[in-house]
């Protein structure tokens, strides 16, 4: 049986990384690039939550949350 694909929007990005390292290609897919430095990893993304790189980033959620769901992500907020 396939375990659902849960992406918690409150969760650190560090923490989303560790629990699944996919997500770090992802994300560096979307935009993201400094995502699979550790140093970025393990500094900035301890606190940073996907909504809060997003608006520093300057792309948009939605589009996050859409590459995620097509991915077969189930997103909480």
């Amino acid at each position: 049986m396939l375990m659902a694909k849960k992406l918690d929007l409150k969760k650190s990005v560090r923490d989303l990384c560790r629990e699944n390292p996919e997500i770090a290609e992802i994300m560096k897919a979307l935009g993201f690039e400094n995502i699979t430095n550790p140093a970025m990893l393990n500094s900035v993304g301890r606190f940073m939550t996907i909504p809060q790189g997003a608006a520093m980033r300057g792309i948009d959620l939605e589009k996050i949350k859409m590459e995620f769901r097509n991915r077969g992500y189930t997103i909480s907020e």
